[in-house]
């Protein structure tokens, strides 16, 4: 532990702060499953460190902080509990917002890892944290991530280092409209394949979770696996980029032709409208938009399909799809996934369709 004896510590009990993201807001410590998840105080005083606890196996958590609203900070974290200093030496009674977040998506491949926050220590006082204006939930896969917004494009290593929240579409078009998140993604991952053609690699299975995509006992004592309250933290709207990986899976398997096998393509039609059953049952207020087509517009008219198969057999109308620019040699990434660059244009086009919505 780090020797701050001349600040007081605060234990999560003692403090005053927003959690962000879905977790079991009951367990102390408290656990930051998924990217984007996070914590967030408004304090006075010269200095602020983090108390937290690390765990991994084979892909350490990667961590950021944002001061008044700007990222100052990125790094990888490594096992053990310890002290991050968030902020020192600063102005001791300006007011200052700090936010403490999850750069790496929920690690499904690695059952230790894991992120868990003891509480603070500080020589300033907690004030309340305001909310903002809305709330919106960002469901997805590697893309949601942020895979590909860190690193140089000839990178291909499959590492936390290259994923994130803070070079990210969803939390861009989340700060222009001054809107809280709530990120549900994984690599890999589809509506109803994963890239590899595994049909347990997909979200909807998950969805009812805090975050059931996990596996292990460390992750059951967290609370991962627990039924996620949706009544506690209702979006304004619910958006979904998903399809990427169906589309690999459906591309491996043409006819002759080069046309989609009618039975799969069927399938991962039906995937998308039970999807959007299971998000509007535990969202019944919250418009629904399909984004799609960062890394390509396979896809486009099976989803479109589907949405308004989904429109005509249930009456819903608050449900649309939006298609998003494609990365291009100029603004690709790391791993031949979308860069930040990619997802600044995507994030403009999704900011204004939702300010028609919301």
């Amino acid at each position: 532990m780090t020797n701050n004896n001349h600040l007081k510590f605060y234990s999560l009990q003692d403090a005053v702060y927003k959690i962000h993201g879905r977790t079991d807001e009951e367990q102390c410590p408290l656990p930051l499953f998924w990217n984007g998840s996070g914590i967030e105080v408004t304090v006075t005083g010269t200095e602020l460190w983090i108390d937290i606890e690390v765990d991994y196996e084979v892909f350490e958590p990667w961590a950021g902080c944002a001061l008044n609203g700007s990222i100052v900070s990125r790094q990888m974290l490594l096992s053990g509990r310890y002290e991050l200093c968030l902020f020192r030496g600063m102005n001791e009674h300006s007011v200052k917002n700090i936010r403490f977040f999850r750069e790496l998506q929920a690690m499904s491949e690695d059952n230790k890892n894991c992120l868990l926050i003891h509480g603070f220590r500080t020589n300033g006082a907690f004030l309340p944290v305001s909310d903002k204006k809305y709330k919106l939930e960002f469901i997805g896969d590697s893309i949601t991530s942020g895979e590909g917004t860190y690193g140089a494009k000839e990178e291909e290593d499959w590492i936390p280092m290259f994923m994130s929240s803070s070079k990210n579409y969803a939390v861009m078009v989340s700060d222009a409209l001054n809107a809280d998140y709530r990120l549900i993604s994984q690599g890999g991952w589809g509506v109803c394949w994963g890239w590899d053609g595994n049909p347990d690699h997909n979200i909807p299975s998950c969805y009812e979770q805090i975050c059931g995509l996990l596996k292990g006992e460390t992750n059951e004592k967290l609370g991962a696996f627990k039924p996620y309250p949706f009544h506690t933290w209702e979006p304004d709207a619910v958006i979904v980029n998903l399809g990427t990986n169906d589309a690999s899976v459906l591309s491996g398997h043409l006819n002759s032709d080069g046309s989609y096998h009618t039975e799969e393509l069927m399938q991962f039609e039906k995937a998308v409208t039970d999807f959007l059953a299971l998000i509007r049952k535990n969202n019944p207020a919250s418009p629904i938009v399909w984004a799609y087509g960062m890394l390509g517009y396979d896809l486009t008219l099976s989803l479109t399909n589907a949405i308004n198969t989904y429109r005509k057999l249930s009456g819903d109308h608050k449900v649309s799809f939006l298609q998003l620019p494609a990365a291009t040699t100029q603004t690709v990434g790391s791993r031949n996934h979308p860069g930040a660059l990619s997802h600044e244009r995507a994030a403009l086009i999704l900011t204004e369709y939702l300010r028609l919505l919301l």
